[in-house]
């Protein structure tokens, strides 16, 4: 006996030829199967299954006129911070039989803009973006597409695309008043670039606001573990008084944990580390990282639900702000000499 693989895919009209039906009635048990008398429904069924036939996206497109793809445009895919938003977003998403492509931007508006056209290119369906600040070539693009679209990361209602996202000012103002309710005074603040981040902006145009009689420092860094190693050094290079280190972000923080410890610093005893972002993972550091919990995760599957019922419904989503959470552990305590 021959038990080679079959060298040719199976096709629609291979499906209908050995069940002895029309391609239209395969058609049907495939996307309507209610409308087929189920004694051909299971025989059609049972030729899909012994032949291995599936579908290929192309072809469903062409007859159905939906490709049900959705795109997510994300500054990186080189940070936990996206991989845990993606999380949420793909597994809600395929449960509403919607599939993701991501791209990456780098906070490019050039290359946000190429990766738009490429996306809608093969067909997708709507598009999340990260924050509310784009070209203006953009914008229209999405106009005259009508493409479905949410904005993540940046709470502002009333904006031109609905928003899926925290408040940036009050996170950023609870992480502050954390470490100066602990008695520090001399802060530093390590954040990530400010070129085309809006979100960035947001929490600097927030602290530098504050009421509160502290003195801030800023370091600028790339958002990853050896940006917060760099972002450390600079400060004991320039100022070594600051005994809070306010990070934008958990990995940011991360790197300036490894970094102070590296330097022989005691933490929280000499120096208070917290981040922004409630990432699982900082549970586990040691010790535990004191963060902001920006419910990223929750992000990921409210954005999916929202962008799912556009596409999927034609109803347009309403914005919705996620809660900022205070998370203390044990990378926070008291200053060691109050002012």
């Amino acid at each position: 006996m021959n038990n080679a693989e079959p060298s040719k895919r199976a096709n629609l009209r291979d499906v209908a030829k050995a069940a002895g039906v029309s391609v239209a009635t395969v058609s049907r048990v495939m996307n309507t199967p209610k409308q087929v008398a189920e004694t051909t429904r299971e025989r059609v069924q049972q030729v899909i299954e012994d032949l291995r036939f599936r579908p290929s996206a192309a072809a469903r497109a062409i007859n159905s006129g939906r490709t049900r793809i959705v795109g997510a445009l994300t500054p990186t895919m080189d940070n936990a911070i996206f991989a845990r938003f993606l999380d949420g977003l793909e597994g809600k998403l395929a449960a509403a039989d919607l599939s993701l492509v991501v791209s990456a931007t780098d906070d490019d508006p050039i290359v946000e803009l190429r990766k738009a056209k490429e996306l809608l290119n093969i067909g997708a369906e709507g598009l999340v973006v990260s924050g509310v600040t784009h070209s203006p070539e953009f914008l229209s693009l999405i106009e005259r597409e009508r493409l479905p679209i949410v904005a993540i990361s940046y709470a502002q209602p009333g904006f031109t695309f609905p928003t899926v996202g925290y408040d940036n000012a009050e996170a950023v103002t609870m992480a502050l008043s954390h470490l100066f309710d602990l008695g520090h005074r001399d802060i530093a603040i390590i954040h990530g670039l400010t070129l085309n981040n809006d979100r960035t902006r947001a929490r600097l145009e927030a602290i530098a606001e504050t009421a509160l009689p502290v003195r801030l420092s800023y370091f600028e860094e790339p958002i990853d573990v050896e940006g917060g190693c760099r972002a450390v050094q600079r400060v004991r290079q320039s100022h070594p008084e600051c005994t809070g280190y306010l990070c934008f972000s958990d990995v940011l923080a991360m790197g300036a944990l490894f970094e102070a410890q590296r330097q022989g610093l005691s933490i929280p005893r000499e120096v208070s580390i917290m981040g922004m972002e409630g990432l699982p993972l900082t549970e586990h550091l040691s010790p535990s990282l004191t963060t902001i919990d920006l419910s990223v995760y929750e992000m990921g599957v409210g954005t999916a639900e929202a962008l799912a019922r556009w596409v999927n419904e034609g109803v347009r989503p309403a914005d919705h702000r996620l809660p900022a959470r205070l998370i203390k552990r044990g990378s926070t305590d008291r200053a060691r000499v109050q002012p």
